[in-house]
């Protein structure tokens, strides 16, 4: 026969073996409690909230990138919805500590926007100051480059024109290192540095003078050496025959002494040495048909100037033909191209004048004679 079971019926057995309660509310007064898995849950909320705002605190110090505190925001809004769920649907154990945990989740999830947003303007502003170094550091290497291009070119252009010297310099030294031919002047002619139009005027080659040729010509000019220095004169003024000995004066005597003016009528209210200067440059220069006497200013209104209407080199030939005879004409004065020589300072030669604004201001379309 079975023995009879000795199972303990938990219904009636006693409770002495749990612990006290430390709570002082009479136990009449508590509220009965939840039973099975329901009440583990609601008691173990407080513990597992106030769990994560240590961990969310941990995250705020330490985690100052987006990236990091999104974490912890993701998690204290589960929390928070789990925490107001289980209050809503069970009995809350303690309702006291859940809310001061909620509270706290509140304060951590408004500390964590802050830093987020904090960390966003940083971020931004780091963008900002980058992408403006970086515009910086761009536009100052542009001025550089440019810089550098500029020099550059400017350095090319200056080894071009060096190197076009150079090959210019060669080659006249060549020619009149090569220059053999005797030609010799049929008139008074001007000596330019260059063939350029512009070329500084350096000396005179008298009438009858004999001169080695290059045989190079340029801008209506040829090349001559005088004193081993290449030198041009206005072309068509050089004889392979030598002419006769011209007496005293030279060419500037031969052309006084002879010739009738056939060109140009004597300009009227002028003086003894104005009309018979413009009779002797009318004889020997009959191409020049124009020429300017009396006006109301300055030498002209005195009737003691004379301007001969003329450009080019021909002027030069005129001007220094008229220099060398001043002494016949009393002349006090003769400009031409922005050059002036005078009596009082014939042993300066031509000297420059300041720019006076136009070609006949400047002379560069006649020369001007003033008289005593």
């Amino acid at each position: 026969m079975a023995e009879p079971s000795h199972q303990r019926d938990d219904r009636l057995a006693p409770t002495n073996d749990l612990p006290e309660s430390t709570d002082p509310t009479p136990v009449a007064a508590e509220r009965e409690p939840a039973s099975g898995r329901r009440a583990v849950r609601a008691a173990s909320v407080p513990g597992r909230v106030r769990a994560l705002v240590r961990e969310a605190r941990g995250a705020v110090r330490g985690a100052p990138r987006r990236i990091v505190v999104a974490g912890p925001l993701a998690t204290l809004a589960t929390v928070g919805v789990v925490a107001v769920g289980v209050g809503f649907t069970d009995a809350d154990p303690a309702p006291a500590t859940t809310a001061s945990a909620l509270t706290e989740i509140s304060d951590v999830a408004t500390a964590l926007e802050e830093r987020e947003a904090a960390t966003s303007r940083s971020v931004d502003r780091a963008a900002l100051a980058q992408q403006q170094a970086a515009a910086s550091v761009q536009e100052q290497y542009d001025a550089w480059r440019a810089s550098v291009d500029t020099l550059a070119t400017q350095r090319a252009a200056a080894q071009a024109a060096a190197e076009q010297r150079a090959a210019e310099e060669a080659a006249t030294a060549e020619a009149v290192a090569a220059a053999d031919t005797t030609r010799w002047a049929t008139t008074d002619l001007n000596l330019h540095t260059t063939a350029s139009p512009s070329a500084e005027v350096v000396g005179l080659l008298e009438e009858g003078a004999e001169v080695l040729v290059t045989g190079r010509t340029a801008n209506g000019r040829e090349e001559v050496v005088q004193d081993g220095a290449s030198r041009w004169v206005t072309a068509g003024y050089l004889d392979s025959e030598e002419p006769a000995a011209a007496g005293p004066g030279g060419s500037a005597a031969a052309r006084a002494s002879g010739g009738e003016c056939t060109t140009s009528s004597t300009p009227s209210s002028v003086s003894a040495n104005i009309a018979a200067l413009h009779e002797s440059v009318c004889a020997a220069f009959p191409e020049v048909t124009s020429y300017g006497g009396w006006r109301g200013d300055g030498d002209h209104g005195r009737g003691l100037a004379l301007d001969i209407m003329v450009r080019g080199d021909l002027g030069w030939e005129i001007a220094e033909y008229v220099r060398a005879n001043y002494t016949q004409w009393d002349v006090n004065y003769v400009i031409y191209e922005q050059k002036i020589w005078s009596v009082d300072r014939s042993s300066e030669g031509w000297r420059p004048m300041e720019d006076r604004g136009s070609d006949t201001a400047n002379h560069y379309d006649h020369v001007h004679v003033s008289v005593y």
